[in-house]
């Protein structure tokens, strides 16, 4: 090999460390450069993770390679390489196993390599892994110059180290991206909370006590009632506010695929794993992190991430180095944790971890005084989604509304005036100023609620499920009679106060008081 060989081949791989390539063709390069300068029948290039040296690229090596990896306590060769700051070569004769045998391409299985060497790696006086040159033939090392060796040796150590700093700033933007994201999707979500009830005005004043420490917190409550909500407040009221607030669904984890959704991969970890991928817990650090539906994660899970909890360290599918986390936890469920826990379906641990300060979301029919200014704040949602303007609810499906127990919660409210919002729109026009929401667009019957109750928590009048009801009577004599009753009741809540009724029931009082004449109900 001439003087000129050799710089020109050194030349090509600085040229190499100003081009922005991917990790795995930077090492390619490397290595057919080093074939160039030493040729060989075998080199590979492998980094230390943990205990065990994982092959990153080789030429000459069969195929298979790639997904072996090294213990190095078992390799004694690759040990001592590993050990050392200087080349090491190891003659013909050596006794030490070499950890290629029957791995060099094309070569008969039972015939072994007869001449090895190789070098340790070092980034920042630490060691990084090892560069190794095999070959069949006694001898073919003897004309190697140890000084232009160490040269190679020092910029494949450069070489390394600046595709690990790409790789460094890939993953960053990468992070920064999804958080990007991550915040541009909390902008457009819905948070506020909507609502004057009592019950309502106990759980806000829980959460903005809560969300001002680092406790993790278990939102419980019905299907539909706000959870995803409550947790976003606790996100925005903290002090993790400019920091991501990250989201994932425990009931759409497929079982195999759910450690990888949560702690990232590597490339290669798994089949369809073509890239490294951070995990939630690594984008959500510094932030909050939303496990809804927690009770549906699977055991096997539960226990991973208990792990992650106690010790705020997480570990990608493929790799051993922990990372370490700083993740605030929000878990929301519909199901009785105690419960689960009684039955063997969720970890005792890992229910008392979560649930250091437990919220309770109630439910629409505990805060039925809400319902008209939900209503509200979502018809002007509806609004801008269809595109129309005005829209309005009628005075009688306000009384609907009002009555309705709603066992679907703010949910089943949403989709409701959806629809009904479709109707009247398409009954009315898009281009008409007030679009009126009537109580048949809202598709409830209301012979299904023909007695009315006080609820005694909130104060709000609902209508009882009927047992029974003629079948001759007309949806419209249903609604008079159950708007009739409801009346009634909120003025007898109310001891007679008509202005207090029409608060109540969300009704302009010149409307109220025809609505009395119409019954001809008289206050007491």
């Amino acid at each position: 090999m001439t003087t000129r060989t050799f710089f020109d081949t050194l030349t090509s791989i600085v040229t190499d460390l100003s081009r922005d390539l991917p990790a795995e063709q930077r090492y390619r390069n490397l290595l057919e450069a080093l074939l160039k300068l030493y040729p060989c029948d075998a080199a590979a290039l492998l980094k230390l993770e943990g205990k065990q040296l994982r092959p990153l690229a080789f030429e000459g090596l069969s195929l298979d390679t790639l997904g072996r990896r090294f213990e190095v306590t078992e390799h004694p060769r690759l040990a001592k390489l590993l050990h050392s700051r200087e080349p090491i070569r190891f003659e013909a004769s050596s006794p030490l196993p070499d950890p290629y045998d029957g791995l060099v391409a094309n070569q008969d299985m039972q015939l072994h390599v007869h001449d090895c060497m190789g070098a340790s790696l070092y980034i920042d006086d630490l060691p990084w892994g090892v560069l190794t040159l095999d070959a069949i033939d006694p001898g073919t090392f003897d004309p190697i110059d140890p000084v232009e060796l160490r040269t190679f040796i020092s910029l494949t150590e450069a070489t390394v180290k600046a595709a690990d700093r790409m790789d460094a700033l890939a993953a960053k933007a990468e992070r920064q991206q999804l958080v990007a994201r991550t915040l541009m999707d909390e902008k457009d979500a819905e948070s506020e909370m909507i609502g004057t009830s009592t019950v309502m005005e106990k759980l806000k004043q829980e959460v903005s006590i809560v969300a001002q420490s680092h406790l993790s917190v278990l939102v419980q409550g019905e299907t539909g009632v706000g959870k995803e909500l409550v947790a976003r407040q606790i996100h925005y009221q903290s002090q993790r506010s400019q920091n991501p607030l990250v989201q994932i669904n425990c009931a759409a984890l497929p079982e195999n695929l759910a450690e990888s959704e949560l702690f990232g991969h590597v490339k290669g970890a798994f089949s369809g794993a073509g890239t490294d991928r951070a995990g939630k817990f690594e984008i959500a650090d510094g932030g909050t992190l939303f496990l809804d539906e927690i009770g549906e994660l699977p055991l096997s899970i539960q226990a991973k991430l208990l792990r992650a909890l106690q010790s705020g360290e997480i570990q990608r599918v493929g790799r051993d180095q922990p990372l370490q986390v700083d993740v605030r936890i929000v878990a929301a469920t519909n199901r009785d944790l105690q419960q689960e826990v009684n039955a063997g379906r969720f970890r005792a641990d890992l229910y008392h971890r979560l649930s250091v300060y437990p919220l309770l979301v109630p439910p629409l029919r505990e805060r039925q005084q809400d319902v008209l200014q939900l209503a509200g704040y979502l018809l002007e949602v509806d609004q801008r989604r269809l595109g129309a303007q005005g829209l309005r609810l009628s005075e009688d499906a306000k009384l609907i509304l009002l009555s309705y127990p709603w066992p679907g919660n703010v949910r089943e409210l949403g989709h409701l005036l959806s629809r009904a919002a479709l109707k009247a729109i398409t009954s009315q026009g898009r281009d008409s100023r007030t679009i009126i929401i009537a109580a048949s667009h809202l598709g409830l019957d209301a012979s299904d609620w023909n007695e009315i109750t006080l609820d005694k928590p909130s104060g709000a009048a609902v209508l009882a499920p009927a047992t029974s009801m003629a079948q001759e009577v007309s949806l419209k004599q249903a609604t008079e009679q159950f708007q009739r009753q409801l009346i009634e009741a909120v003025l007898t809540q109310h001891q007679g106060n008509q202005a207090a009724a029409a608060r109540q029931l969300g009704i302009h009082r010149s409307n109220f008081y025809r609505l009395l004449q119409r019954y001809q109900i008289q206050p007491k």
